[in-house]
């Protein structure tokens, strides 16, 4: 397959890394792409090549991908899908993996997704949708228990806020629906039950019809250690987590995934793609805390390197109704991966700073480095350019064997300001241990 993946982060280095692996693919395209996967093509068969389109510009990503004769185009990011990417390429006879923008509005609209859960009879916490200020203070001021707020739009993973007082969750109101803090995400909110329990992240690839369950992985959303500070796009994950069981994710599957997939093909919307399910594990049972319909970010970073099968024929298979769940295997042993963030991240961070240590990093045995916020520098080098600069991954047959990679790759990154946590699964360890 000639094969075209548009995207530039973290998520997207780590589908090209497994992209240049898989043996059906003849030539892979990136638009645009980062500093790390400009590196790929020296460090594989696969002939990989950069085109400078943005992900936003769906008439030229189209007209390249026909020009270029792409057999499948890969949507990584949620933005563009939002905006109809992958309708484009399919309009123009391209396969896409990557859902409809009316598929997609499961990530995009918060309030659809809540609304499509209760229709469907999914398990999730209770909620409400305002766009009057006025008319959400009176309802939060009626309420007898804990809530989070949220933007109902795209936010990159940051229009969530969890208020510890009442007199801070009306500020989270008005900052949303008054000052519009996240600008056109905030003009519809949420204010929903909080969930009392551990979170953990399940992803699937589907082709509409059939599911294939991924390793279930657990992110780290906040920005300090002990899960202190803001939210985050994720500070950090591993996989596979061992608070989901067996039988856990059987009743995952049955009440959550298929009557997803199920409802949005009886809607209208078949969904082809990854589907992500945010979960919080309560004491009454697994509960939606939201979707995405996308591949996560930094969970790719550890849930690919255990794949065991061609990626792109995966991926094709889905974009054409033809997934075959007993063909994707996955690896024995776990991964686990650490971000390294801009000093200031999640708010305002100074871009430019030399990054060290990306070759040693990566020479270390059963470690990989993914890029997300990184470009090439003017005389060569690597540059940070952005909140989440990169991760480094460490793979091992036990979860302590691969904690203790990654970090032992993350210390050997430096550059100026640089953040990371010191406690991703640190629970886990705990748990592997007993």
């Amino acid at each position: 397959m000639n094969l075209l993946l548009v995207g530039r982060g973290g998520r997207e280095h780590a589908m090209a890394w497994a992209l240049a692996r898989s043996p059906s693919v003849r030539k892979l395209w990136i638009a645009p792409g980062n500093g790390g996967t400009m590196e790929i093509s020296g460090r594989s068969s696969t002939p990989v090549h950069h085109v400078a389109i943005v992900e936003d510009d769906l008439a030229e990503l189209v007209n390249f991908a026909l020009r270029e004769k792409i057999t499948l185009a890969v949507v990584g990011p949620e933005a563009p899908l939002a905006t109809g990417l992958a309708d484009a390429f399919r309009a123009a006879g391209i396969a896409c993996f990557g859902p409809s923008q009316a598929a997609a509005r499961l990530e995009s609209s918060k309030a659809f997704a809540k609304d499509f859960m209760v229709r469907h009879t999914i398990p999730t916490g209770r909620f409400a949708v305002f766009r009057d200020i006025e008319a959400a203070l009176t309802h939060l001021r009626s309420l007898d228990y804990p809530v989070v707020i949220k933007a109902s739009g795209l936010a990159a993973g940051k229009g969530v806020v969890l208020p510890d007082t009442l007199v801070e969750a009306e500020t989270v109101l008005r900052q949303m629906l008054v000052d519009k803090t996240f600008g056109p995400a905030g003009d519809e909110v949420l204010i929903e039950e909080r969930l009392d329990g551990p979170e953990a992240s399940v992803l699937a690839f589907s082709d509409g019809a059939r599911l294939a369950i991924m390793p279930v992985a657990q992110d780290h959303k906040r920005a300090l250690d002990g899960d202190a500070g803001p939210n985050t796009g994720g500070m950090g994950a591993y996989a596979p987590a061992p608070i989901v069981t067996a039988a856990m994710l059987a009743e995952i599957r049955a009440t959550i995934l298929e009557p997803t997939i199920r409802g949005m093909a009886a809607e209208g919307a078949r969904f082809a793609g990854v589907l992500y399910a945010g979960l919080m594990l309560t004491k009454a049972g697994p509960r939606v805390i939201e979707f995405n319909c996308r591949f996560g970010d930094p969970e790719t970073q550890v849930i690919l390197p255990l794949l065991d099968g061609d990626f792109a024929k995966i991926l094709k298979d889905c974009a054409t109704g033809q997934l075959d769940p007993a063909t994707v295997g996955w690896h024995q042993g776990s991964a686990v991966a650490v971000v390294a963030a801009s000093g200031g991240y999640p708010g305002e961070y100074v871009k430019g700073r030399v990054i060290d240590g990306l070759v040693e990093a990566a020479a270390l045995p059963d470690t990989l480095v993914f890029h997300a916020g990184t470009k090439r520098g003017p005389l060569g080098g690597t540059l940070t350019d952005g909140g989440r600069v990169l991760s480094v991954t460490g793979l091992g047959d036990t979860f302590a064997e691969a904690r203790a990679r990654a970090y032992a790759g993350i210390k050997t990154v430096h550059f100026r300001d640089m953040h990371y946590r010191r406690d991703i699964g640190a629970k886990a360890l705990v748990k592997e241990a007993q």
